[in-house]
């Protein structure tokens, strides 16, 4: 039996995994494009609230599933779990509202940044995340894992530093890149501090990972709406909550907050440098794709960076860390 679960718990880590580097990549991408189109544009913070809600909903109905269908034996569980122990929301709370702040940035980021050197830069979150775990989690790093991270920075740089003119898109919105490299770096700061008291959340207490997306989504809603007053209150008002709303910025929604569960699944079976390289081969697809959907134009500087960063990725993944034993003894709970 426990032979079992470990296979059950390595397949879906890989398949976790998997899906998650698929979903960034085209995420990204639907994001741009959403964000550079003709037409009315949506307003990010409420995009950011429906994704929230909609992982708020998912998490609760999966619960519910694992407890039979059984309203009964369902709010018992979460009346134990969640309302009994406010000092637990509390926690949770933190990750959660950075994680709000950084999906706001993101949109920031991607409306002035194309596809390609937004994927790129964001790897930067890698970095933030080993500093975070070597801090919070007491992980060691090996000398070649550290030289992958300088590997990383360098080839980050590369790609930041490139003539916009080699890879200039035409697009209907204006362009920022210095605001969108700021809101960059900000959001993979935010990322690594998050996603590195998260999992040390996930992996020090009984709650499942669905409990705590619960959390995680609750709280988001209610931080995001705060921040909808307070950034687009006066124009929400105006034009409505859905103003700009197509099929196309629900999928992105749908993408953002399946992301966001999946983001759970590997941090649980896996660890969030092990998530950050992961993500990290949407890179190439990205790429691809924006040559062909974007008309971006890929320089030699955009190439030696990227090639960069993904060398960067082979080499720490090949030496990823194991995980603590301090924090996994109690991470045992199905999902």
């Amino acid at each position: 039996m426990d032979r079992f679960r470990l296979g059950q718990a390595s397949s879906l880590k890989y398949i976790s995994l998997v899906l998650l580097t698929l979903q960034n990549a085209v995420l990204i991408l639907v994001m741009r494009y959403v964000r550079i189109r003709e037409g009315d544009m949506f307003m990010a913070t409420t995009a950011v609230i429906l994704a929230e809600l909609l992982k708020f909903v998912t998490s609760l109905l999966i619960v519910f599933m694992q407890e039979d269908f059984s309203v009964k034996k369902w709010l018992q569980h979460l009346n134990e779990n969640i309302i009994q122990q406010p000092l637990d929301c509390i926690k949770v709370s933190v990750p959660s509202i950075i994680y709000t702040i950084q999906n706001n940035l993101l949109y920031v980021a991607i409306s002035n940044l194309d596809a390609a050197t937004y994927q790129v830069t964001y790897q930067l979150k890698i970095l933030t995340t080993a500093v975070f775990s070597v801090i919070m989690l007491r992980k060691e790093l090996s000398k070649i894992q550290w030289f992958s991270l300088f590997v990383l920075m360098v080839g980050v740089s590369c790609v930041q530093l490139q003539p916009s003119s080699e890879t200039k898109e035409t697009v209907a919105t204006e362009q920022r890149p210095l605001i969108g490299l700021l809101a960059v770096i900000i959001s993979c700061m935010m990322s690594g501090f998050a996603g590195v008291y998260f999992e040390k959340i996930l992996k020090g207490t009984k709650q499942s990972v669905w409990l705590r997306n619960i959390q995680l989504g609750f709280i988001g809603v209610l931080f995001g709406l705060v921040a909808m007053a307070m950034n687009d209150g006066a124009k929400v008002q105006e034009k409505g909550f859905l103003h700009g709303y197509d099929w196309v910025v629900w999928f992105v929604i749908c993408l953002q907050s399946f992301g966001g569960l999946m983001v759970a699944v590997v941090v649980k079976y896996a660890d969030n440098i092990l998530k950050g390289f992961a993500t990290s081969a949407a890179i190439i697809l990205s790429c691809i794709a924006s040559v062909y959907f974007f008309d971006f134009h890929v320089s030699v500087q955009f190439t030696v960076g990227a090639s960069l960063v993904i060398l960067s990725v082979y080499l720490y993944s090949k030496y990823a860390p194991k995980p603590n034993p301090a924090f996994d003894s109690k991470s045992s709970n199905k999902v």
